[in-house]
């Protein structure tokens, strides 16, 4: 059994951890509580401007032909964004989101993908399994804007529109509810009818639409559009997952590091009551010994 004073400065160590766990803790509940509100003051404008687009190509269906949603056959490559977070502690948050990106890596081997990768632990594992990350971002942190996630989306678009991309996709983790986020790889690029006409599929209504300008000339504007508030849509949720995983590993940690030091004191009594009854048994015996 260890010595009581071993005991004392580990019950000590343990109370400090618990400590720090339990301030992650709050500060993960109130960026979650930050995330959670740019994620849905967003998802509505999402939604929406994705109807609209499926209803706009639905309407005017075999007349207008646009890049964003025309296929890319003869393109040499794919694209995956994954997008990881900066900080660990956020249980298996990393760790889903890396293993959707490797199976969908796997099941495309057919055609060579450009890999981009945001945050520094996705990095990290890609150079630990030696796989070439063809351009790292790290600027980006958990509370991202819409002004740093646009470059990106318009250099896709660009891209895309060139003709050096079979197909764009975005791997994160889609945010549900508290309770539950799902990794999840999506196609941001072509836009299909099927995807943008998603939201459209749940009205019972026809809208019918007078177009002013011209559906070329809204589309032109509208499709750009679309891809962006996709893309930040996909970072404000990955924003928000991050912080529930991590929310849910500190309070896991703060309540085994209190377990701990429960267990730790019983320790502690017993050994502070064997090294009392050891004292009593030298007094009796020296006092035995006098007589």
């Amino acid at each position: 059994m260890a010595k009581a004073r071993q005991i004392v400065k580990r019950r000590k160590a343990v109370t400090n951890i618990r400590k720090i766990t339990k301030t992650m803790q709050l500060i993960a509940t109130a960026r979650f509580q930050q995330a959670f509100n740019r994620a849905v003051a967003s998802r509505p404008y999402t939604n929406k401007i994705t109807q609209l687009v499926g209803e706009l190509s639905a309407a005017t269906a075999g007349t207008i032909e646009h890049k964003l949603m025309q296929q890319n056959p003869a393109a040499p490559k794919d694209l995956l964004l994954v997008l990881t977070s900066n900080r660990g502690l956020c249980g298996g948050y990393n760790a889903g989101i890396l293993r959707k990106a490797s199976a969908h890596l796997h099941a495309h081997t057919d055609r060579p993908t450009e890999l981009h990768v945001v945050g520094k632990k996705g990095n990290a594992y890609f150079r630990f399994i030696k796989r070439v990350v063809d351009r790292a971002i790290t600027t980006i942190d958990d509370r991202p804007r819409f002004e740093q996630v646009e470059p990106i989306a318009t250099e896709f678009i660009s891209r895309y529109e060139a003709g050096e991309f079979g197909a764009i996709y975005v791997c994160y983790m889609r945010f549900i509810s508290t309770g539950k986020q799902v990794p999840e790889v999506i196609k941001l690029l072509p836009l299909s009818q099927d995807e943008t006409s998603k939201s459209a599929a749940t009205t019972t209504t026809t809208v019918q639409y007078d177009f002013s300008p011209q559906p070329e000339q809204l589309l032109t504007v509208l499709l750009p559009q679309t891809v962006k508030v996709r893309l930040y849509q996909s970072f404000t949720d990955m924003a928000v997952s991050e912080q529930v995983a991590r929310m849910v590993a500190m309070k896991a940690a703060t309540d085994s590091a209190g377990d701990m030091i429960k267990n730790l004191s019983r320790a502690f009594n017993r050994a502070r009551q064997s090294q009392i009854t050891m004292e009593l048994l030298d007094i009796v015996g020296c006092a035995e010994a006098l007589k």
